[in-house]
């Protein structure tokens, strides 16, 4: 995709080592293959071979361009459980049963939460909702709200997000009320028994779903619900509701949750964002109105604008505010609830800030000391932000990362991964062998809990578990899938691109690098400065692009833009169409730049 033609080899435009540390390398696919895709398609050559460099055959192509519910949603029945569960929660409806749903405090948990309370709200159950206090009552279900929920009537309680490791907890609910579980979490081994466990990640479960979200195996569970219906005649004298009404919550949940966006996760979110952009959802309408979000919503959207709100909630404030949210239907009642979450999610930035500095400190000194793995923990730091604290650890150093906060003896923590180390793995190693109190998690994210002077033995446990990691260079390659001259960065390339969306896990945005760019003119744009907007030309005075740089604050990257000095650089960056009032124009979201060298 280089504009001589030549077939990539080697770093891209030569870049070993980047401003930022990275290597620049080629993304590539089969030449032939996306030729094939873009004549059987009558689409431009670009967009073939960026669908071959994702693995998209020619057979696949057409339902990934265009990701239909009708061609990808799998039967529900596929899914260990799912003919019991669905019969029971149809039992329920008929006998208009109290259903009492214990849900998550993060995106997932909420969505799913509320979808499950939604649905079963439009069959007739009443149900009412649980989600546990992250400081007090941890993760997933414990004794004590089981029990609660059953002396408030409820005959039928089903966890959504949590609940497949959670044995002794649900026997609470034994001779009381049933326990159906939705989950999509790993299971080391027996499921509960209660009435069914319905998780793609039972080690008993063939469906091959293991990468969906727990909102998805909710919305699937009321697939076989209203399909259980159908066939008794339920909805003969009444109007069977619409469950692709549900589909924002279901989008919202799969990227939130770092799914990746192929299969059916693809078509959900698709289709999810299509329900949004009705802004029908009180709840979600209000959120995107007061993040000003005018323009239809995208999986970026989801992801940086929605998600980090309904989770700061759950991190450090009320645990169920974010699920409330989605449940409401009052706009005026959803306009507050917004403001609240917003106001939330500006202090959790500030926590987040007073942890970041001295975690990083820790971490580089870990990294240069030659530890495979990040493992930091600080008395006081709060719970709530140390998932985020060990991302920003993660990205900065191509490392699992793994913070705890240190209270009364006792760290409470939380890990991220990067592709290829299963850190969910080697955490429930690590409590099924004594060193955790708890813990668990799926490859790429985990929590655990444990005593304060385990720290040192659990890190060297994970550095054993987990010593591939040292093979990891110190910054991640930029996957790089073209090489475009600034005259070229138009409006119609960056439509081109777009036809690929959504974006995310498993359908990463394309990266193109521009070549010997000048910066003509670069300036601080922002409430505090942290983004860098840039005007770019090409060699000679060729073209003009505006350009973007978010999070670049005081960074490697935001030095190499306000100072170049007019000296061609290198850039890299994903190229979009960006619409305001009835204009269209194209603009490059910077991720990095490198110095020219040689001609």
């Amino acid at each position: 995709m280089s504009p001589d033609g030549t077939a990539p080899g080697g770093p891209v435009l030569g870049v070993a080592r980047s401003v930022t540390g990275r290597r620049w390398i080629w993304r590539a696919g089969d030449e032939r293959t996306g030729l094939a895709i873009a004549q059987r398609l009558d689409l431009p050559e670009l967009v073939g071979r960026l669908l071959t460099a994702r693995g998209v055959g020619v057979e696949a192509a057409g339902d990934f361009l265009d990701p239909t519910l009708r061609a990808l949603l799998p039967d529900p029945s596929t899914l260990a459980d799912m003919d019991r569960a669905a019969a029971r929660l149809a039992d329920a409806v008929r006998r208009g049963e109290t259903v009492a749903v214990f849900g998550d405090y993060d995106v997932d948990g909420a969505c799913s939460g509320a979808l499950m309370v939604r649905a079963l709200r439009q069959l007739g159950c009443a149900v009412t909702h649980y989600v546990p206090d992250r400081l007090k009552e941890g993760y997933g279900p414990n004794a004590v709200a089981i029990s609660t929920l059953c002396d408030r009537g409820a005959t039928l309680i089903i966890c959504v997000d949590c609940g497949v490791a959670a044995h002794a907890a649900l026997a609470a609910a034994e001779g009381r009320a049933e326990v159906v579980v939705l989950d999509h979490h790993k299971a080391e081994g027996p499921v509960p028994p209660v009435a069914a466990v319905v998780n793609p990640n039972r080690l008993d479960c063939g469906s091959g779903l293991r990468h969906v979200c727990a909102a998805t195996v909710a919305f699937l569970t009321m697939v076989a619900v209203h399909r259980a219906l159908r066939r008794t005649g339920h909805f003969a004298q009444a109007e069977e509701p619409r469950l692709l009404d549900l589909l924002d919550l279901v989008a919202l949940a799969t990227v939130c949750d770092v799914m990746p966006l192929t299969g059916v996760n693809r078509a959900l979110v698709a289709q999810g964002l299509k329900v949004m952009a009705r802004r029908g959802r009180a709840g979600i309408a209000a959120l995107l109105e007061f993040a000003q979000v005018r323009d239809a919503p995208t999986a970026h959207t989801l992801g940086f604008v929605l998600g980090p709100r309904i989770n700061a909630s759950g991190r450090i404030d009320e645990p169920d505010l974010g699920l409330r949210l989605l449940l409401c239907d009052d706009p005026i009642e959803a306009g507050a609830m917004a403001e609240r979450l917003d106001v939330v999610n500006r202090r959790r930035q500030e926590v987040e800030a007073d942890v970041l500095g001295a975690a990083l400190a820790a971490a580089e000194a870990q990294v240069a000391a030659g530890h495979p793995v990040v493992l930091v923990s600080g008395e006081g730091w709060h719970p709530g932000v140390v998932g985020i604290v060990a991302g920003r650890i993660k990205e900065r150093f191509n490392r699992p990362a793994c913070v705890a906060g240190l209270a009364g003896g006792i760290g409470k923590g939380s890990g991220r991964s990067v592709p290829g180390i299963d850190l969910g793995a080697a955490v429930i190693a690590a409590r099924q062998s004594g060193l955790l109190e708890a813990g668990g998690g799926h490859a790429m994210a985990a929590g655990f809990t444990l005593r304060a002077d385990r720290v040192a033995a659990f890190h060297a446990f994970l550095d054993e578990r987990l010593a591939s990691a040292a093979r990891l260079p110190g910054a991640a390659d930029l996957m790089v899938e073209g090489v475009v001259a600034v005259p070229a960065a138009t409006v119609d390339l960056a439509g081109q691109v777009e036809r690929l969306a959504p974006f995310g896990a498993g359908n990463e945005e394309p990266v193109f690098a521009l070549p010997r760019a000048r910066i003509v003119r670069a300036d601080r744009v922002g409430k505090e400065g942290g983004t860098i907007r840039a005007f770019i030309e090409g060699e000679g005075g060729g073209g003009r692009l505006k350009a973007i740089c978010f999070r670049a604050k005081d960074g490697p990257l935001a030095q190499a833009l306000l100072g170049s000095g007019g000296v061609p650089l290198h850039l890299c960056g994903q190229l979009r169409a960006e619409r305001w009032n009835e204009s269209v124009t194209a603009c490059l979201h910077l991720t990095d730049a490198a110095v020219v060298s040689g001609p």
